[in-house]
């Protein structure tokens, strides 16, 4: 008789996977006086890359700009090495896009603040995020979303 594998969730590594940081229209933009509006993009995934591991990869790509002119474009990618054993499969992709994101989340965000700051700028502090609710909208887009082959109404 086997005896069913108790759940399990361990962080392996926690890492910054891609730093990019854009200052295009230097030196003048310093002079502005008025203040840029902020866009906020965040995208996650993971993959499987060994038994029992996966990567799970929080991208955040933040521009400032007034009009069409760019004060700065910073995208950073933090990225978790997580060991997960011993869970439902249908518990795996909430798993995946809930809680990783939720742990990777502030390094992010402080990634991106210190390189904001870095570049000259006041810090960007990026608002909390809902998580479970994104997924939720993806999981609702999907279902949605015509199945491949199938006309679409333009």
């Amino acid at each position: 008789m086997s005896e069913q594998q108790q759940p399990f969730f361990n962080i392996e590594k926690l890492y910054v996977k891609d730093l990019s940081l854009e200052v295009p229209n230097t030196p003048n933009i310093f002079l502005e006086q008025e203040g840029p509006s902020i866009e906020l993009e965040i995208q996650s995934g993971a993959k499987s890359f060994n038994e029992g591991l996966y990567e799970v990869v929080l991208t955040v790509t933040v521009t400032a700009k007034r009009e069409e002119k760019i004060f700065f474009l910073v995208e950073a990618a933090q990225a978790g090495i997580f060991r997960v054993g011993g869970v439902p499969e249908e518990s795996m992709a909430p798993l995946l896009a809930i809680a990783c994101p939720n742990i990777l989340f502030p390094y992010v965000r402080e990634t991106v603040s210190d390189a904001v700051n870095r570049a000259g700028f006041p810090p960007v502090l990026l608002a909390p995020v809902n998580f479970e609710a994104l997924y939720q909208q993806r999981l609702e887009a999907e279902k949605n979303a015509p199945a491949a082959g199938e006309p679409t109404l333009q």
